[in-house]
């Protein structure tokens, strides 16, 4: 892989400006004697009650000397204690003083006002969208390999609204395809909001820790046959299983509604989903080529029996 100058320039600048917004540079962290590195390392321990320096060390990858240097300054400020284990005499634990913990419920405080000053500046819908931007950097920077646990629920207001948004914004991306697929998506889920049959349609909003990482629907296409449409995953959740867990529920559900049935109709280029409907017992029934959303492509019909 790798990265164009353009990116690397990007993230060099966000870290430049948010060092500022939070003042970590100032000589004192939240108008304390701390700098950031010590705050660091009074919030770490203030997690329990005694820790293993070592464990600290690789909690905060931090550079050993530097670590001991700091603890012995917070040592001396009488802030932090000491030891050897009790339970191996090799190793070195360390624990904040009532005076420490003093300190850590201080740097708490006002790190808790900061950041609701800084919110208190933000239009609500803004802030949704900062936090949702961090979660983002998060995954990808911190937990690039999870697998949370995926949830599934009906659409909440505003769920409508944003299946349509990453449809249209998810296959621009990724397959160049122009504004009329949004309107077609658009077209589809308004329709399924004004007149679906509740007992025998739905739609379902998937989540994995507490985002939203896909959708899909299920919907009435005759009395026998129930036809599956808009599944869509987040390309940062893909392989954690979200598409099989929405096409196994909409296979349920029309199941339990009575159709003898169900199809779908895909196209050709979108690889990763007919592989899901592929293990999940569709068909591929017939192809046509068409001119649509800006491509010559090639429409698929799948079917499977209920």
């Amino acid at each position: 892989m790798g990265a164009t100058a353009g990116r690397v320039e990007a993230v060099r600048s966000f870290n430049r400006d948010y060092t500022n917004v939070i003042g970590v540079l100032r000589s004192g962290l939240l108008e304390t004697p701390f700098s950031l590195a010590e705050a660091r390392v009074i919030f770490e321990l203030a997690q329990q009650d005694i820790t293993e320096v070592s464990e600290l060390r690789r909690t905060l990858d931090i550079d050993p000397g530097y670590l001991s240097r700091i603890l012995s300054r917070l040592e001396g400020q009488g802030l932090v204690r000491r030891e050897r284990s009790g339970a191996d005499a090799r190793r070195q634990v360390v624990g904040l003083t009532p005076r420490g913990r003093r300190a850590f419920q201080t740097l708490d405080r006002r790190s808790v006002r900061q950041i609701r000053d800084l919110l208190a500046e933000i239009r609500d819908e803004d802030q949704g969208r900062l936090v949702s931007a961090m979660r983002t950097i998060r995954r990808v920077l911190l937990e690039p390999s999870r697998s949370g646990e995926v949830a599934l629920r009906e659409p909440s207001p505003g769920d409508y609204g944003w299946v349509v948004h990453r449809h249209g914004v998810l296959y621009a991306e990724e397959y160049g395809w122009d504004e009329t697929f949004e309107s077609l998506v658009a077209r589809i889920v308004a329709e399924h909001v004004a007149e679906r049959d509740p007992r025998r349609e739905r739609a379902w909003i998937a989540e994995v820790d507490g985002e939203p990482a896909g959708c899909v629907f299920c919907v009435r296409k005759d009395d026998r046959t129930a036809q599956l449409r808009l599944l869509l995953v987040e390309p940062w959740a893909r392989g954690m299983g979200v598409g099989t867990r929405l096409v196994d529920e909409c296979l349920r559900f029309a199941r339990d509604a009575s159709y003898a049935s169900i199809t779908l109709w895909t196209n050709d280029v979108l690889e990763g989903a007919r592989r899901i409907y592929e293990r999940a017992g569709f068909e591929l029934m017939e192809e046509e080529r068409h001119h649509s959303f800006g491509h010559e492509l090639v429409g698929q019909n799948w079917s499977r029996k209920l």
